[in-house]
């Protein structure tokens, strides 16, 4: 999720279309290109109200590389000159030193395409950023880094099953996590009910799926479920009235509904939730959609600690591994963006 040259006023004034990640190195075992893993080198940079960093955030927890890398949180009302560390003490990042994230983007490259977006990763000697491929990075993650995986920790892409989660997170990604974008920053009403309807047809799609077996893909957790996930975490908070997603509530579908919590209620998905950063962010940036800034009371979060029986349907989350422990006190979210 990015900020835009012409800055948050543009939300939903012009026609959408979402930047290609324009600096695409990569971290690997071996280091080719330039960028080896290296415990402790690199920071991720991360909003908790943005669906694509999200998505680092579980998969650091889920493969516990906590330690190996350092995780920085921006504050969700960004300005127009882009993330800003104004949750940390003087508002600068105490690993980086930096106000703003695009001071790492400028060390990189000036006049860059795309806007300064998380999630981003930044090599921490230099300061300089590294990559914000942000389709590549949890990938990475998950099979770069596995040196550096905790025990226990899961196979969230595992070989035998990648074409199968390919094609599913390529179905999710195109109608549901940039559908939502597409619709909710339509500047006409065909744009709009097409890229709405687009979101719903898949999600239709989804749920007999999702009757029969507990997770997307396999009868784990896999990368798959981790990118559905964080679309429909934030679905009924801002997506639904927001965006205007708004044929029905999550709450509606009994399927998705209890996919969802159970996934919210497995560690390494809930408690790296933050409801406060996700509402605010959306309905006090996109001054386009919402020129009041005012953001809603609700939904009521309470139903998503309830139970979902998803465990009737087999399956094992982690596979042969184990859950995460517990989240470091440094990173555990404020009660106020808890259920």
């Amino acid at each position: 999720m990015g900020s835009r040259d012409d800055g948050n006023k543009a939300y939903g004034r012009k026609a959408f279309k979402r930047s290609k990640s324009h600096f695409t190195d990569r971290i690997t075992a071996d280091g080719r290109g330039g960028r080896p893993v290296e415990a402790g080198r690199y920071r991720l940079v991360v909003s908790r109200a943005c669906p694509w960093a999200s998505r680092a955030v579980i998969s650091r927890r889920l493969l516990g590389l906590d330690d190996a890398l350092s995780l920085a949180v921006a504050d969700p009302i960004q300005d127009d000159r882009s993330w800003r560390f104004t949750l940390d003490p003087d508002g600068r990042d105490p690993v980086l030193g930096i106000r703003y994230l695009s001071e790492a983007y400028d060390k990189r490259e000036t006049g860059y395409p795309g806007g300064v977006s998380v999630p981003a990763i930044v090599d921490v000697p230099t300061g300089r950023l590294v990559t914000n491929d942000y389709q590549q990075l949890t990938l990475d993650l998950a099979t770069e880094w596995r040196a550096l995986h905790r025990d226990g920790a899961p196979y969230l892409y595992p070989r035998a099953l990648r074409d199968e989660i390919d094609m599913v997170m390529a179905d999710v990604y195109e109608d549901v996590n940039n559908g939502v974008y597409r619709a909710g920053f339509a500047t006409d009403q065909e744009e709009y009910e097409a890229a709405c309807a687009g979101v719903f047809r898949r999600l239709d799609l989804l749920t007999p799926r999702l009757a029969r077996q507990r997770y997307l893909v396999g009868d784990t957790i896999t990368e798959a479920d981790i990118r559905l996930f964080t679309t429909l975490v934030r679905f009924d908070a801002v997506y639904h009235g927001h965006f205007k997603c708004n044929r029905w509530k999550l709450t509606e579908n009994e399927v998705l509904w209890a996919y969802a919590r159970d996934l919210y209620q497995t560690p390494g998905f809930g408690d790296t939730v933050d409801f406060d950063h996700i509402k605010r962010h959306y309905h006090q940036v996109h001054t386009g959609i919402n020129p009041t800034g005012i953001v809603p009371l609700g939904p009521d979060l309470s139903g998503w600690l309830t139970p979902h029986h998803r465990e009737e349907l087999g399956g094992r989350p982690f596979g042969d591994g184990t859950p995460p422990g517990p989240v470091p006190a440094a990173e555990e979210v404020p009660a106020r963006g808890r259920p």
